[in-house]
C-alpha cells in the first residue's frame, strides 16, 4: 500500500494542496481506495467517521477534472448541508492550489434557489456538491444540467437512507450515463440500501474498513450520573471546570439544544446552536464562526454529529444518548482527531442503565465518573455488585434470620451473637435428626 501520498500519481497542484493542511499519511481508506478509483472503478467503501472518505474521492476527481471543459464533470451528493459545507470547503481548498480555475457550486436546501438559476444560465459548475433534493430540483426543472457527468458520489449512503433522501438520490443516478462511475461511502451498508447499489453499480469495489477500536484510544470516554441534578446546571459545571478549546454539546432534540443554549447564555457564555430549524444562511455563517474560534462552545442536534468537522473539538458533552446508539460513536468521533487528545462525557440516569449496557455491548468502555466539590474525580464502576466475586457466607440463611432476630432484642458483642445463632442451630439439627432416627426405627 502506498505510504505517501506521492505513490497515488497525483498532479504536483494536488500534492501541494494537501501538504498545505498538514496530509502526511494517507488514512487506510484513503491507501485502499484511492488508487481503485484512479482506475475509473466503482467502490463501495464502508468505514466510521473521520477515516478521511472526503479526500478519498476528491483527490481522484480533481485529479481527472478537465478544466478546459466547462460542463458538469462529476456530483457529490450528501444527506445533510453541514456535510455538504464541509466537503464544499474541502473542495475549494484543493481548487485554490489548481494552475486552471475549476468551478465548484454548492446546492442545498434553504438558500436562494433564483440566485442558483440565474449563475446556472451563465455557467454550469464541473463540479457539483449539494443535498439531493436541491440537486433534483434544479436538475429538474433543467437549469442544471449534469447528464454528461461521469462521476456520481454518494457520501453518507446510510443517512441519506435513513433521512428519506433516497428517491432524490435515485432520480440523480438515473439522469447520468449508463458507463457512471460511482462511489458511494458509508458507515453502515442497511439492506434497504442493496437494492439501489444493483441498480446502478456492477460489480463495484468493496472496502469494509474495521475499525481498529469502536472509540478511538486518543479519546478518554466518560460517565457521569446526573444525581437528579438539573443537567443545564452539570453542563456548566462540566464545560466551566474543563477548561475546553472547543466543546461540542449533543442533545436529542431542538427544544432541548434551544434550552441548553439558554442558560448557558444566561450564565454569560457566548454559544453556537445549530439543528434543523436554524435558517440555512445563519448555520452557514455559525459554522464559519466556529471555525475562526468564534465560539468556544457549540451546542447541536445529532443530524450536525455527522454533519460538521470542527477543528480542535477538545470537550464532547452528551446531554443524553441518542436514541439510535450509531449516533453515540459519530458524537463521540467528533473529538480525538487526528492523533489529538479529547475527553467525551455522558450524562445518564439510572433508567438508561439499559441503554448504557448496549453501548457496552457493542464495545463502548466507560471510565465511571462524578462531580464533588467543583472537580470531576474516579466514581465506582456501575457494575461492581455484578462483578464482586461471590464468597461462601459461613452463615446458613437460618442462621442469619437467628442474628437479625438477636440484633433486634439487646446489643452485645457481634461474635456472641454468632456464636449463639451457630449454637441454636446445632441444637434444632440434633433434634431433628432424633425425630427422624425415631420414625425410620
Amino acid at each position: 500500500m502506498p505510504e505517501n501520498f506521492k505513490n497515488f500519481g497525483l498532479k504536483s497542484y494536488l500534492l501541494k494542496a494537501i501538504e498545505a493542511i498538514h496530509f502526511n499519511v494517507p488514512t487506510e481508506v484513503q491507501q485502499r481506495l484511492i488508487p481503485v478509483i484512479m482506475k475509473g472503478k466503482s467502490v463501495v467503501g464502508q468505514s466510521q467517521t473521520g477515516s478521511g472518505k472526503t479526500h478519498t474521492f476528491l483527490l481522484p476527481i480533481f485529479n481527472q477534472i478537465d478544466s478546459t471543459n466547462n460542463t458538469v464533470q462529476a456530483v457529490i451528493t450528501t444527506p445533510s448541508r453541514e456535510l455538504a459545507y464541509q466537503i464544499y470547503e474541502a473542495a475549494k481548498q484543493l481548487a485554490e492550489f489548481s494552475p486552471e480555475p475549476i468551478h465548484i457550486q454548492n446546492y442545498v436546501g434553504g438558500t436562494d434557489k433564483q440566485r442558483q438559476i440565474d449563475k446556472l444560465s451563465r455557467r454550469q459548475p464541473q463540479i457539483v456538491i449539494g443535498t439531493p433534493g436541491r440537486i433534483a430540483d434544479l436538475m429538474g426543472s433543467n437549469d442544471l444540467d449534469i447528464h454528461n457527468a461521469s462521476i456520481l458520489v454518494v457520501d453518507e449512503a446510510d443517512m441519506t437512507l435513513d433521512l428519506g433522501f433516497l428517491k432524490e438520490t435515485d432520480q440523480i443516478a438515473s439522469a447520468l450515463p449508463s458507463d457512471l462511475q460511482m462511489m458511494v461511502f458509508s458507515a453502515t451498508i442497511p439492506q434497504k440500501l442493496q437494492p439501489f447499489l444493483k441498480k446502478y453499480m456492477k460489480n463495484p469495489v468493496v472496502e469494509e474498513i474495521a475499525a481498529k477500536s469502536v472509540i478511538s484510544d486518543t479519546i478518554e470516554n466518560w460517565i457521569i450520573p446526573t444525581k437528579g441534578h438539573d443537567r443545564n446546571e452539570v453542563i456548566y459545571q462540566l464545560i466551566t471546570m474543563g477548561q475546553p478549546y472547543i466543546a461540542l454539546i449533543f442533545a436529542n432534540t431542538k427544544t432541548r439544544v434551544d434550552e441548553i443554549v439558554e442558560y448557558l447564555r444566561g450564565k454569560d457564555l457566548k454559544v453556537a446552536k445549530i439543528h434543523g430549524d436554524v435558517p440555512a444562511r445563519e448555520r452557514k455563517r455559525v459554522m464559519k464562526e466556529v471555525q475562526k474560534l468564534d465560539f468556544q462552545y457549540v451546542v447541536a442536534t445529532d443530524l450536525a454529529a455527522r454533519g460538521i468537522d470542527i477543528e480542535g473539538v477538545s470537550h464532547v458533552i452528551n446531554d443524553d444518548i441518542p436514541n439510535d446508539l450509531e449516533f453515540f460513536i459519530h458524537r463521540v468521533g467528533r473529538t480525538g482527531r487526528n492523533g489529538l487528545s479529547g475527553i467525551a462525557m455522558t450524562l445518564y440516569e439510572p433508567n438508561e442503565e439499559n441503554k448504557i449496557a448496549e453501548l457496552e455491548a457493542m464495545g463502548i468502555k466507560f471510565a465511571p465518573k462524578d462531580i464533588k466539590k467543583g472537580e470531576i474525580v474516579d466514581s465506582y464502576d456501575r457494575n461492581r455488585r455484578e462483578n464482586r466475586k461471590q464468597t461462601k457466607d459461613p452463615l446458613a440463611p437460618v442462621i442469619k434470620g437467628m442474628v437479625k432476630k438477636e440484633k433486634k432484642k439487646r446489643k452485645p458483642g457481634y461474635k456472641k451473637k454468632i456464636q449463639k445463632a451457630i449454637k441454636r442451630k446445632d441444637q434444632m439439627d440434633r433434634r431433628v435428626n432424633r425425630k427422624q432416627n425415631r420414625k425410620e426405627s
